[in-house]
C-alpha cells in the first residue's frame, strides 16, 4: 500500500502556513478533514505505545501530527454516552447546556420554540463553517436530535447510533460452552447488514467525495464518522487471525466484578454491560478485546484508504487532519465493559491534529476536550465561533505560540450518579448516591488500580479537589447536590 507522504511535506507545509497566516476568502481558505472513531479508548494506537495492536494508518498521523495524549470526553446525561458527546461536539456547549441544546431539536414545537431551534441549527458547526464558504459534508454515524442532511451541504450512508443488534453477541462467552457468535459470519448482519462492512462503506463515501470535492473551488470540510469500534465488533477473519488470544494480554485493572457497579448506574442488565458474562472471566474479557482490536485494525485500513485518496486528490498540502473518538470504553478494565463510568479508560480518547504548520511525531500532555476540534477548526477557517461555545480552540498550542492548553482541570460527569475532576495528575471520582469517592494519582497509577481515599495523608488533597469540583459545577450549571452526600468533604 502506498504511503502517505505528508510528514515529508512538514517544511511545505510550514512555509505555507508562515507566508499567509490568515486566509482573505474562501479559496484561500485550508480544507478540514475530521475523522471520528466511535468507542476508542486512547491505549488503541500501536505508535502511542500503550497496547498490543497493528494501527499502521493512525501511526501514520501519530508520527506526521501532533498527539493530545490527555484528551478527554466530558460525560453524558444519557446511558448513550454517544448521543452527549456528539451534541457538544457539533455545538460547542459543555454537557448540561448541550443537553439544553439538543432539546429544542425533539418533540412538537411553539413559534419560540422553532426561532430558539433555527438559531440553534444555524450556530451548529457545519452550518457556521458553510458560511465561511466551505462545501459540508458528511457520511456514517449521526446519533444527533438535528438532521444531518441538513445540517451538512452533501449527507451519505446516515447511520444510526449502533449497528443493528446481534443477539447471539451477548452474555458471551459462557463457560465451558460453545461461543454462539462470530465476529465474520455476514449472517449476523450488525456492521454486515446490506452486505458491505459500514467502515469500508463510509471509507468509499470518503473517497468518492474527495474526487468531487476538488472540482469544487470551495474548501471543504469532511465529517467522517466510523461506527466502529463500537459493538458488535464485527471484521473480517482476516483481522480476528491476526489477534490469536495468546497474543492478547489481560488489562492490568482487570476485575471479575466492579464493587459499585449497580449503584453508579452500571448493573449487568446494562446494555453495554450485557455484552460479556457476569462475573467476567479471563477468557471473555480476551475474546472481547481480541474483537476490539480487530475492528480497529479493519478502521484503520480503511483510514488509509481516505489518506491516499487525499494524497492522490492534490489537495493534502492545504488540509487540516484531525482524528478522535467520541469517547473510550471499558472492555474489560475495572470489571466494566461500557464506557458510563469516569475511569480513564472510558472517559479518555486519542485525539491527533496534522496539517499545516503543525509539529510533526510531537506529543503533549495538556488536559482537553476532543470538542475543542469545533472552535480550532472556526479558527482555521476564519469564522466567529457561535454564541455560547464553550469549548477552546487548540490553535495557540498546534502553532507554537502556548505550551499548555487553556483547562486547568478535566470534569467529568455520568447522569445524576457519577463525577469527576482532574487536576495536576490527581483525580477525585465521586458516587453521590452512595456517598462512596475514590481517589487515584494517575501520574504514577494510570491503570487506577489504587484507591487513596481512605489514606488520612490525602485528606487536605480531597477536599481541594472536591471544592475545585464544586466550582465546576456552578459553572457549568450542574444541579447535582454533592455537599449533601459529602458533608464532610
Amino acid at each position: 500500500m502506498k504511503r502517505f507522504a505528508f510528514p515529508s511535506l512538514g517544511r511545505l507545509w510550514l512555509a505555507l502556513i508562515l507566508a499567509a497566516p490568515f486566509f482573505s476568502n474562501a479559496a484561500d481558505k485550508p480544507n478540514i478533514l475530521f475523522i471520528f472513531a466511535d468507542d476508542q479508548c486512547y491505549e488503541t494506537i500501536g505508535a502511542l505505545g500503550y497496547t498490543d495492536i497493528d494501527t499502521p494508518n493512525l501511526d501514520r498521523l501519530v508520527k506526521g501530527g501532533t498527539s493530545f495524549t490527555r484528551a478527554y470526553n466530558m460525560g453524558s446525561w444519557s446511558g448513550a454516552v454517544c448521543v452527549a458527546s456528539r451534541h457538544m461536539l457539533i455545538t460547542g456547549r459543555f454537557v448540561w447546556r448541550a443537553q439544553e441544546a439538543s432539546n429544542l431539536f425533539s418533540g412538537r414545537a411553539n413559534e419560540a420554540k422553532l426561532a430558539a431551534r433555527k438559531k440553534e441549527f444555524d450556530g451548529l458547526w457545519p452550518q457556521v463553517l458553510k458560511r465561511q464558504g466551505y462545501q459540508t459534508f458528511m457520511t456514517g454515524k449521526w446519533h444527533i436530535r438535528a438532521k444531518a442532511d441538513e445540517a451538512f451541504e452533501v449527507a451519505r450512508n446516515i447511520r444510526p447510533g449502533m449497528p443493528n443488534q446481534t443477539p447471539a453477541g451477548y452474555n458471551r462467552p459462557l463457560p465451558g460452552k460453545p461461543d454462539p457468535w462470530s465476529p465474520f459470519d455476514p449472517k449476523f448482519e450488525g456492521f454486515w447488514k446490506g452486505g458491505r462492512h459500514w467502515s469500508n462503506i463510509v471509507a468509499d463515501d470518503a473517497i468518492d467525495y474527495l474526487s468531487m470535492a476538488k472540482k469544487d473551488k470551495r474548501p471543504f470540510f469532511m465529517y467522517v464518522a466510523f461506527n466502529a469500534p463500537h459493538d458488535p465488533r464485527q471484521a473480517p477473519k482476516e483481522y480476528i487471525d491476526k489477534y490469536p488470544l495468546k497474543r492478547i494480554n489481560l488489562p492490568e485493572n482487570y476485575l471479575p466484578m466492579y464493587p459499585y457497579k449497580d449503584q453508579i448506574g452500571n448493573p449487568h442488565r446494562l446494555r453495554d454491560e450485557r455484552l460479556a458474562p457476569m462475573p467476567r472471566t479471563e477468557h471473555a474479557v480476551k475474546v472481547h478485546r481480541q474483537e476490539y482490536y480487530a475492528i480497529i485494525e479493519h478502521m484503520d485500513t480503511q483510514i488509509g484508504r481516505i489518506l491516499d485518496a487525499l494524497e492522490k486528490s492534490g489537495q493534502a498540502d492545504n488540509t487540516y487532519i484531525f482524528f478522535s473518538a467520541d469517547h473510550g470504553l471499558a472492555v474489560g478494565r475495572h470489571g466494566l465493559f461500557g464506557k458510563q463510568n469516569m475511569y480513564e479508560h472510558s472517559t479518555r480518547v486519542p485525539f491527533i491534529a496534522m496539517g499545516p504548520g503543525i509539529k510533526a511525531g510531537a506529543k503533549n500532555d495538556s488536559p482537553m476536550y476532543l470538542q475543542d476540534v469545533h472552535p480550532t477548526t472556526l479558527e482555521l477557517a476564519g469564522a466567529k465561533p457561535a454564541d455560547k461555545v464553550e469549548f477552546k480552540s487548540l490553535l495557540p498550542v498546534l502553532k507554537g505560540k502556548a505550551d499548555r492548553h487553556a483547562y486547568d482541570a478535566i470534569h467529568g460527569a455520568y447522569l445524576g450518579l457519577q463525577r469527576s475532576v482532574t487536576v495536576d495528575g490527581w483525580k477525585l471520582i465521586v458516587y453521590p448516591q452512595i456517598s462512596k469517592a475514590r481517589l487515584y494519582h494517575i501520574d504514577d497509577d494510570p491503570f487506577e488500580n489504587k484507591d487513596l481515599a481512605a489514606d488520612a495523608k490525602q485528606s487536605a488533597r480531597m477536599k481541594k479537589l472536591f471544592a475545585r469540583l464544586l466550582a465546576q459545577q456552578k459553572e457549568m450549571g450542574d444541579k447535582v447536590d454533592l455537599k449533601a452526600a459529602f458533608p464532610k468533604l
